[in-house]
Parts: C-alpha cells; sequence; structure tokens
C-alpha cells in the first residue's frame, strides 16, 4: 500500500506515543508521518524535534498535507477536531472516548459515513493479546466479570468520572463479547479523592440472558486489570495486566482441565495505529469503528446517570 499520510492532533502524553507509532511504521511502508500538532507551542516543538517533523499550533493547517490523523486531544475537543477533519475528508483515529457525549458521537458517525471515511476508535484492550484469545474462544458467554483498578496518581484523570476513565474499556469488550441489546442496567458509585466518581459498580443484563458485572476504581491499592467469563462448558480468566490467559474446560462426570498462556509484551498501540493504517490504505477491516466506541459511551453515559441520581 502507498504509505499513509499522517499526523497527530494533540501530543501530550498519550499522543506523543501515537506521533511515535506513526514514525516506526514508517519503516515498514505504512505511514509518512507529516507533522504533529499541540495547542501548546511548546510541547508541539518538543515532540516534532523527537521525530523530525514540523510542529503546529493549528491543526486546521493539516488540510492538504494529510490523508489520516490520530485525535489525541482533550475530551472535550474530540467532537470539534474530529468532525473537521471528516468534513475534509480525512480519515480520524480518535482516543477514548470517541467525543464527551454519545449525541456528539452520534455526529461524527453519521458524517464518516456520509463520506465514506475511516473512524476508528482507541479502544486499546481490543488489541490486548489474551483477550483477542479469549474472543476466538468465546462461544455464548453466560456471565463476564471485570475489574479494573488503579492506585490514584499524576495521570489519574480527576476531569472525568471513574466510568469514562477506566470502566469504559470493559463495557467496549463486553459489548464486543455481546453485542445483543443491554435490557437493565444497574449502578453504584462513590467520590474518594475527588468530587467525581472514583469508585464504581455497575450490573448489566442482557437480551441474549448474559449478565455483566464491573468495578472501576482509580483509588485502588494496587493495579488490577482483569476478566472472567463463563460459558456452556468453561470459564475462561484474562489478565490484561500480566497479559495471562487461563481456560478450564469442564464436562460433568470428568475432571475440569485447565490451560494456560502467558503472552511476551507486546505493543498494543503499535497493532492499534497499524490497524487504522491498513484500514485507510488496503480497505482493510475497522477493529473499533465508530459505531462500537459510541455505543460504549451511551452505556458510560447511562451509568453516570444512575449514580448521579443515587446521590440526589
Amino acid at each position: 500500500m502507498t504509505p499513509v499520510r499522517s499526523a497527530v492532533v494533540g501530543v501530550g502524553y498519550l499522543g506523543r506515543f501515537h506521533a511515535q507509532k506513526y514514525k516506526a511504521l514508517e519503516t515498514a511502508g505504512l505511514s509518512k508521518l507529516v507533522a504533529v500538532c499541540d495547542s501548546s507551542e511548546a510541547r508541539a516543538a518538543e515532540i516534532g524535534k523527537e521525530l523530525g517533523v514540523p510542529a503546529l499550533t493549528d491543526y486546521r493547517q493539516l488540510i492538504g498535507k494529510v490523508d489520516a490523523v490520530s485525535v489525541a486531544a482533550d475530551t472535550s475537543v474530540h467532537h470539534e477536531v474530529a468532525k473537521f477533519f471528516l468534513q475534509n475528508g480525512i480519515h480520524v483515529l480518535v482516543e477514548k472516548p470517541i467525543a464527551a457525549t454519545s449525541a456528539e458521537a452520534e455526529e461524527l458517525v453519521a458524517l464518516s459515513e456520509e463520506k465514506d471515511l475511516v473512524l476508528q476508535v482507541g479502544h486499546i484492550e481490543r488489541f490486548s493479546p489474551p483477550f483477542r484469545l479469549a474472543s476466538q474462544n468465546a462461544t455464548a458467554p453466560l456471565s463476564l466479570e471485570f475489574q479494573r483498578m488503579a492506585p490514584f496518581g499524576p495521570r489519574s484523570n480527576a476531569r472525568v468520572d471513574v466510568v469514562v476513565d477506566l470502566m469504559i474499556h470493559d463495557l467496549d469488550l463486553a459489548l464486543c463479547l455481546d453485542p445483543s441489546p443491554v435490557r437493565t442496567v444497574a449502578a453504584w458509585g462513590w467520590s474518594l479523592a475527588t468530587p467525581l466518581t472514583d469508585v464504581a459498580i455497575a450490573h448489566l443484563n442482557f437480551e441474549s440472558g448474559m449478565v455483566a458485572s464491573f468495578t472501576a476504581s482509580r483509588v485502588a491499592p494496587s493495579l488490577i486489570r482483569r476478566m472472567h467469563l463463563v460459558q456452556e462448558g468453561s470459564t475462561i480468566a484474562v489478565d490484561f495486566a500480566s497479559l495471562t490467559y487461563d481456560i478450564c474446560r469442564a464436562r460433568v462426570g470428568e475432571p475440569p482441565a485447565v490451560e494456560s498462556q502467558k503472552f511476551e509484551k507486546t505493543d498494543a498501540l503499535l497493532a492499534e495505529v497499524e490497524s487504522f493504517l491498513r484500514a485507510v490504505g488496503d480497505g482493510q477491516k475497522i477493529a473499533v469503528t465508530g459505531r462500537a466506541g459510541t455505543e460504549a459511551l451511551r452505556l458510560a453515559e447511562k451509568i453516570v446517570e444512575l449514580i448521579n441520581a443515587s446521590r440526589e
């Protein structure tokens, strides 16, 4: 494929990594990093110098120079920035959550479909090797349980609640494993370190009959990122932090048999950016569509609404 002319808008902590991946994929002939852009002139200049590309502060200057962009700026401007590029015929990879609201997200999806452009959302756990194996071996899940916890630290996003900050990763994974409509939602949450929800629990019932539970915390003693799946004939455990996969196969009258696999550390963001470039350049299937990102955000909004209502 012809290298895709690319840029990154918003080169803070995460955006810098995006830019590095586009640069790295130049050697594979997939990308040509044209520029980096950030509202901070100093930050843009720093990352531009690091990667040897021009640094901009106005993303509108990229028109005519790029075919695709990563939008890794603050969530509050995802809609504004992504909409601008889609309107101008440029493919977009936008970090999660896709937008500040599901209404904004729906507008982006409609625009991308109208323009026949790639709109991919950065739900990076889809690229976790143990999750990929679990999704291949998942037939008809009966239950899912997710735990996503982290200590409060300098990078804790106190501008959004823990549902949108952390739990949304697992909401996306659950919707990926069971695309049937969500029938009921129950949720609870507590503020500990910030005025917003720092610990949240949610229970979902799906039309398929599957039940799913989620626990998210950004004030935990240690890092925990786990998934447990129950289905007819087996249970599957995934540890996203240690990159382990365990499946226990069970049949009445026979002793359960456990198979385990540990994956080497991989670069999930590199895989995500590469999948985006191949969707743009080769027409490959979009790994996480705008619609998928919108559904995860809509579900997160419902959970936040329930938690906030319980406090009134």
